[in-house]
């Protein structure tokens, strides 16, 4: 048996402004989601840059957003999209799981937004969700739609550094935030709807004897996953307004709350000795910040192709 973990009280970061809540109950991004959501704004896919400026995304009103350490927001870029996902390719190159188009590229300063996969093969995606790039610079990425235990067809992607397309997954019932082990060998993968992290092993280009590595209960299930140094796993848990620390072994340690909101959609590590953990708050718009014990992984990729 283990002990009840630590409980933590993040402390808010940074507020969206309120001239920045544009998005409107009768907007398409909207009418898709549960009733009673009626989001203005939804941040999503927060990620440090080299400068130690805090990336994230505003899904409902299709912006790119910038926090520097001073907890102010400007708008990088907007365009005609739904990002749900961001992470910062090892170049610098900011790439979104855009639930829209599919997964975009922005080069820092350009004011636009440009396609980079938007099907595989011949055949559209449902609607992606997040990216990691993995330490060889492969990209994988969810493509979650509408899925769930109703409809199980939720997949995992990954782009190769020569640019091929593998489905890895095609049975997952709402995929969602991912990362990899510590030493790269498997995919830890949110599994919304399940309300679980899979382990999905990769072996011989393929994957195998992929299982349940964490089960939750309660909320609406695990949204974004941060790895830290020692190989633990946090988890950003939607509907319980917290972010759950795992060790290596899938033992909890640590319960951070966010004390104004329940939906915990991602967080990313940073500020000194990379052991502050900065979280998105979809309701309030809100990020929230909380160190943690052991610092994150520092996430470094080779240059893939494009």
């Amino acid at each position: 048996m283990f002990a009840l973990p630590e409980t933590l009280e993040a402390k808010p970061f940074a507020r969206l402004p309120d001239e920045l809540r544009t998005g409107t109950e009768k907007s398409e991004w909207n009418a898709g989601q549960p009733a009673g959501l009626h989001a203005s704004s939804f941040l999503e896919g927060p990620s440090f840059d080299r400068s130690e400026i805090l990336w994230c995304v505003d899904v409902v009103n299709g912006r790119i957003l910038n926090i520097d350490q001073n907890g102010q927001f400007s708008v990088a870029v907007e365009y005609d999209g739904w990002p749900n996902g961001l992470k910062i390719r090892e170049d610098g190159l900011v790439f979104i799981a855009d639930y829209k188009h599919g997964i975009m590229v922005h080069e820092p300063g350009s004011k636009v937004v440009k396609p980079f996969l938007v099907r595989a093969g011949m055949e559209r995606f449902k609607a992606v969700n997040d990216l990691f790039f993995a330490a060889n610079g492969d990209l994988f990425f969810t493509d979650q739609g509408l899925t769930g235990l109703h409809d199980p067809t939720g997949r995992l992607f990954r782009v190769t550094r020569d640019g091929k397309v593998d489905c890895l997954l095609s049975n997952v019932p709402s995929p969602n935030g991912l990362v990899m082990d510590l030493d790269e060998h498997a995919l830890l993968l949110a599994v919304t709807r399940a309300n679980a992290v899979w382990r999905v092993p990769i072996l011989n280009g393929g994957v195998a004897k992929v299982g349940t590595f964490i089960q939750l209960s309660g909320g609406v299930g695990p949204d974004g996953l941060a790895l830290d140094s020692s190989g633990g796993l946090l988890i950003a848990h939607a509907g319980m307004g917290a972010v759950w620390v795992f060790n290596a072994r899938g033992e909890p340690t640590c319960r951070v709350n966010t004390p104004d909101g329940a939906l915990s959609t991602n967080l990313a590590f940073g500020g000194p000795e990379n052991r502050d953990i900065f979280i998105t708050e979809s309701r309030s718009a809100q990020i929230y910040r909380a160190r943690v014990e052991v610092s994150g992984k520092v996430m470094v990729s080779h240059r893939s192709a494009d």
